[in-house]
């Protein structure tokens, strides 16, 4: 997969002008953020699977709070239907400084993100739910037929979070820019591969098998002409991924947590300037890939030895549209057949 995230900051009309782009420019896939602050994910999806052909689209990363789990299922299948086979479930925890604003930081957890796609895929099968857990359902099922399958992938970055992608999903979206990181990520996503069953029992779902899990490197990309614009650029998103980013991670970067803890600290109280005037040069360093076109080609190579995919997420650079033009021809040859056959595709076929 090489595919390209998309914030709907902008009206939809953009959001669907820049995903024809990113078809045109090569991706293969338009993921579309999800937050309460921003447009609705499933209205831009849904214009942007209008538009472009034959990329496929999904949120990134839906959360199991804002929304109940069985409604969510529910709008992915919709999405399904409307772009012709070619939704993407992306599932998460949700990012804790924007669900703080909601009240519901204490909510998130692993389980949670496990019980709603599990929950989902029963749905989308044709069957009735009854379920007690983290959500409650009764006799809940969906009132249309849904035609192909939806690939899940894990949005997350701790290490059960990880793990429980590779034993459960079909991919991991690990938000990490640095091959150090995904390094780290791969043997996460193998130990949980190893507990895979392949006798039908907990695990096991029938899909494609080891060899078919999708390990994708979300990263925070900013890319242009000029490297300084481009760093300066990328504050924003480094934030939020300082904010929310384990000691452990910090410390494998020599970040300073009362640093990191600063820059979280000023998100959570709106503060979004100070926030982000709080992100140092090593956080830029360690949380994305900014630069010019060629250093960022050159941090994507490097990320690659150890994913299998590639999503490059915001803020693209200080120009979106020229962005994802000069990503499109510094990484479409970095990824093997970006175009090839995806998790969840029916046996035999691809997106080509």
């Amino acid at each position: 997969m090489l595919g390209i995230e998309l914030t709907p900051e902008h009206p939809v009309s953009r959001i669907a002008d820049l995903g024809v782009l990113a078809e045109d420019a090569g991706f293969d896939t338009v993921f579309v953020t999800s937050h309460y602050f921003n447009r609705d994910p499933f209205v831009s999806l849904d214009r942007v699977a209008r538009r472009a052909e034959s990329v496929r689209v999904g949120p990134a990363a839906a959360n199991p709070y804002e929304v109940h789990p069985v409604t969510l299922a529910s709008r992915m299948a919709s999405l399904q239907e409307a772009s012709g086979g070619r939704a993407v479930y992306g599932i998460g925890p949700g990012d804790p400084s924007t669900l703080e604003a909601l009240d519901l930081a204490e909510e998130r957890g692993l389980r949670s993100v496990l019980e709603a796609f599990e929950v989902a895929r029963e749905l989308w099968a044709g069957e009735t739910v009854t379920h007690d857990g983290t959500f409650s359902a009764r006799d809940a099922g969906l009132k249309y037929d849904v035609e192909g399958s939806i690939p899940v992938y894990v949005a997350g970055e701790g290490p059960s979070m990880c793990r429980m992608a590779g034993k459960r999903a079909d991919g991991l979206l690990f938000n990490g820019s640095h091959p150090d990181d995904l390094a780290w990520a791969r043997d996460r996503v193998e130990e949980g591969l190893a507990e895979r069953s392949g006798d039908g029992s907990e695990g096991d779902d029938a899909r494609e098998g080891d060899d078919g899990f999708d390990l994708a490197a979300y990263a925070a990309i900013s890319v242009a002409e000029d490297a300084g614009e481009a760093k300066e650029a990328a504050r924003p998103p480094v934030a939020f991924i300082t904010a929310g980013i384990a000691p452990p991670v910090l410390e494998r970067h020599g970040i300073d947590r009362k640093a990191a803890e600063k820059v979280g600290e000023r998100l959570s109280a709106g503060d979004f300037s100070e926030a982000f005037e709080a992100v140092t040069p090593a956080m830029v360093e360690a949380f994305s890939m900014a630069g010019t076109p060629g250093t960022v080609a050159e941090r994507a190579e490097a990320v690659l030895e150890h994913a299998d995919s590639l999503v490059l997420g915001t803020p693209l650079g200080p120009d979106p549209e020229s962005a994802i033009d000069l990503l499109g021809g510094a990484t479409r040859d970095l990824v093997a057949d970006p175009r090839d056959h995806h998790p969840g595709d029916p046996p035999g076929t691809g997106s080509e």
